[in-house]
């Protein structure tokens, strides 16, 4: 492990800029997340299933959004993409904290439908900001990035719902999103090489990228995402069965911590992992949790799990921008943002009814499962196609291991971001 390679990758100017930027952004679209739920059981007055069908419709919004728009940005650029979603942004949030219920939730999913996707623009700057050769440890910052969001982000949504009525504190944060935005759509930063080219320059055809080494790292992705969300449920419940609900704040903070301290470690490692023996290492790590006895225990498997989590997102980005064309990056992180979604969005009714049925531990067992069949079966895939040649036909010259071709010949680097 060597941390000095941090140090070319925070010594571009751009790269830094997406870095600050991604900060800027993902705290407030934390924030904004819980103290919407907060919203519409205190001040509405509904229950949380009523809270959830409202996170649930503007889920569904984004991860349909998400293709889309990062087509949009492959073909148009990122200034004609954000601006219509700055307007369409300013006009829901300026409105929901202030409607029923139903309202409510049509502007949320209005809003999600036209959000800036700024995951993808963020991992776009990092990704054209250095070289190949140091992506997967500027991808790996930008995952450390994303969990000290996480970890920042609602509880600051929760204070300022302690402080303020959660209408205001809903039109402060997303308005804080907003903010971002228009920084991002001033700066105009570089998202590819060829930035100065007419953004009208047709993307290269889906059937020259879109095939099964996409599918099995998008596959990578939802099941990472399958394992965490799970993870988060299963936390919760088993933090309850333990007389520790008080602590589920800092119980999950650490667990956090434990995937910054994996990204740190991953981002300065002298080579590339695959994604799904990353992702195999997450379900093996999460499974053991379903062990603990009392809360020290408990806490301490948490943080060893948690090591794995950034390093997948990471993997998974990376693996995707090696055998994606430049041109299509954006629709392919798209595909990605989807993906990551529709896990999350998944992983938690599995483990909800496997804790209905067998108790929280049921809930960490059954998602470690989920994913470690799906890193089984890709790294087959991808073992099998290695044999029959390279399956890459990007501009980065990746083949299906995902090896870095900017790393020295002896290593046999395979590669990698997660990314509200």
């Amino acid at each position: 492990m060597q941390l000095s390679a941090y140090r070319p990758v925070l010594a571009v100017p751009d790269a830094r800029l997406g870095l600050l930027l991604g900060l800027f952004i993902r705290i407030p679209l934390f924030a904004g997340g819980v103290l919407l739920t907060l919203h519409v059981v205190n001040a509405l007055h509904r229950s949380y299933g009523a809270a959830g069908l409202v996170t649930s419709a503007a889920t569904v919004a984004i991860a349909v959004s998400g293709p889309w728009r990062g087509r949009l940005l492959d073909r148009r650029g990122l200034r004609r993409v954000v601006l219509p979603s700055l307007i369409v942004q300013a006009v829901c949030w300026s409105i929901a904290p202030w409607v029923d219920y139903w309202w409510l939730m049509g502007l949320a999913a209005m809003a999600g439908l036209f959000v800036v996707p700024t995951f993808s623009i963020v991992r776009q700057i990092i990704i054209n900001a250095v070289p190949q050769e140091q992506r997967r440890t500027a991808l790996s910052l930008d995952s450390v990035a994303t969990e000290l969001s996480f970890m920042a982000g609602p509880a600051l949504g929760v204070w300022a719902a302690t402080v303020w009525d959660t209408a205001w504190a809903i039109l402060v944060f997303e308005w804080l999103s907003i903010v971002a935005g228009t920084v991002l759509w001033v700066l105009n930063p570089r998202l590819r090489g060829d930035h100065d080219a007419s953004a009208e320059t047709p993307a290269p055809p889906r059937r020259e990228w879109l095939g099964l080494p996409l599918f099995a790292v998008l596959a990578a992705a939802a099941a990472s995402t399958v394992v965490l969300s799970g993870s988060d449920v299963s936390i919760i419940a088993s933090l309850r069965a333990l007389g520790a609900q008080q602590h589920i704040g800092w119980v999950l903070a650490l667990w956090a911590f434990g995937s910054v301290l994996g990204g740190v470690v991953y981002g300065a490692w002298h080579r590339s992992v695959s994604v799904f023996w990353l992702l195999g290492g997450l379900a093996l790590a999460t499974a053991p949790v379903a062990l603990a006895t009392d809360l020290p225990v408990l806490v301490l498997l948490l943080v060893v799990s948690g090591i794995f989590c950034a390093p997948t997102i990471t993997a998974t980005v990376d693996h995707l921008s090696r055998i994606v064309p430049e041109r299509a990056r954006g629709e392919a992180m798209g595909w990605h943002g989807s993906s990551m979604t529709a896990g999350a969005a998944l992983g938690a009714p599995v483990a909800g009814f496997a804790i209905d049925g067998g108790g929280w531990p049921a809930g960490f067992v059954s998602v470690s499962v989920a994913g470690l069949l799906v890193a089984v079966v890709g790294a087959i895939v991808v073992t099998r196609r290695r044999g029959h040649g390279p399956a890459s036909r990007s501009g980065d010259a990746a083949t299906s291991t995902g090896a870095d071709p900017g790393a020295a010949p002896r290593r046999d680097a395979v590669s990698h971001a997660i990314g509200t």
